[in-house]
């Protein structure tokens, strides 16, 4: 079997969420468990953070990654969707699980199969167990873990984490996590285990209740993030006042503030048990993305114009790119935008129009079977008030957004994954 074989039996045979949608979805917690005994429960083999939240996660999960690695301490890094290669989900200090371990893991499944009667896993279970069963081989001194989709019945929430962080809560996937903030915290607030410290990224009104219970329930400090002060430029952030000393991120954009300060946050309590020197907190914000392959999250990938790749894909995403626009402000923004067609875009048209200056969008069709039409996502905007074309290919759209917006703007290709990994296939 090869790999690419290996991969096309996972999507062929298992539903994926990024692919399929809602379809996909599958909660609970006994498949995991089962498949976790069939490979020797091997998440209990190292201390593991446990990371939710509607937005920020991503780069949370990765930028603690980054700083136990410089700290060093061997770290197995679990995130997805992936955008480029399916192994991007599992690494071990930066480094990708190799093809030939996804191949094995598979065929071993496949074998497996026959002798597990009622057992139909979930592509988001099958490759957690991978991911867990790869770092106990792998010898991690510790894993940053983050979750597919919600929380109290996510795939990962079988780990006994050493702490807990929940980035953020906005309204996403409501369809399966509920239609209010209050509602979807509940189901973040799954991965608080009893007397596990857990971290509060965005304390809310609507969402600190739901928090408080839950710690008090299962008898958890919980510690809230502290407010950062932060100069953002579109190379990165500079806090100059933090517990560690002045840093300077790779990240940008005030959102990244809140995120920083939460893994500031989870620095301060993991201490108690890593010996973590401001040096290696510093050098992790420097330098997450080369340490850990982050891509999509405020991704420069070219200068004049100024051109950025992300993948904010929902409103709470949206809020979060619309202030970082306005902090970096250009003349002209081109957005190359694309999406999924199970997605709310009214709130997210509403805030591409409080972006400053002369704002054009170039609508493209994400590579995917639940994508939303160029056509369509044009007709959407421009009924939202916003100029807009349909360009259903990505670097055909770049191309004409970067000669529309000259040297002196802005060209930010945003939304759903598959629109960035469609990009890179074209460079």
């Amino acid at each position: 079997m090869t790999y690419q074989e290996a991969i096309e039996l996972l999507y062929a045979s298992l539903p994926t969420f990024h692919r399929a949608g809602p379809g996909a979805y599958k909660p609970g917690l006994d498949t995991s468990m089962r498949l976790s005994e069939l490979t020797g429960n091997p998440h209990r083999h190292y201390p593991c953070i446990h990371i939710a939240g509607t937005n920020g996660k991503g780069s949370t999960a990765h930028t603690l990654a980054a700083i136990l690695q410089e700290a060093g301490y061997r770290t197995g890094l679990y995130t997805s969707p992936h955008i480029f290669d399916f192994r991007e989900r599992i690494r071990v200090d930066g480094e990708m699980i190799p093809p030939e371990a996804v191949i094995e893991f598979v065929e071993r499944w496949r074998q497996m199969q026959s002798s597990c009667a009622n057992l139909e896993p979930s592509f988001f279970e099958l490759t957690s167990t991978l991911a867990f069963e790869w770092f106990s081989r792998c010898k991690v001194d510790i894993a940053v873990i983050e979750t597919g989709l919600g929380g109290r019945l996510d795939s990962t929430n079988i780990i006994s984490p050493i702490l807990s962080v929940i980035t953020n809560i906005s309204l996403d996937h409501t369809s399966l996590l509920g239609d209010t903030p209050a509602q979807i915290a509940a189901e973040k607030a799954g991965i608080i285990k009893h007397g596990v410290p857990v971290v509060i990224g965005e304390p809310a009104a609507e969402t600190m209740p739901v928090f408080i219970a839950k710690a008090r329930e299962t008898e958890s400090p919980l510690c809230v993030a502290d407010t950062l002060a932060a100069t953002i430029t579109s190379e990165g952030n500079f806090y100059p006042v933090t517990p560690f000393g002045p840093i300077s991120g790779a990240l940008s954009g005030p959102h990244q503030a809140l995120n920083a300060a939460t893994v500031m946050k989870a620095v301060e309590l993991l201490r108690g048990r890593f010996e973590i020197p401001d040096s290696a907190v510093k050098s992790g914000f420097e330098g997450v993305t080369r340490l850990t392959g982050l891509f999509g999250r405020w991704t420069k990938i070219a200068d004049s114009p100024r051109t950025i790749a992300d993948t904010g894909h929902n409103c709470g995403g949206w809020e979060k790119i619309v202030a970082t626009l306005n902090a970096m402000p250009a003349t002209r923004t081109a957005l190359v935008v694309g999406f999924v067609a199970d997605k709310e875009l009214g709130p997210v048209m509403d805030l591409m129009g409080r972006i400053e200056g002369e704002v054009r969008l170039w609508c493209c069709t994400p590579s995917t079977p639940r994508a939303l039409q160029a056509a369509e996502l044009a007709a959407c905007a421009s009924g939202a008030g916003l100029s807009a074309v349909a360009e259903p290919d990505v670097n055909a759209a770049v191309a004409v957004a970067r000669q529309w917006a000259s040297a002196d703007g802005t060209v930010l290709i945003a939304g759903s994954n598959f629109l960035i990994a469609g990009l890179k296939s074209g460079q």
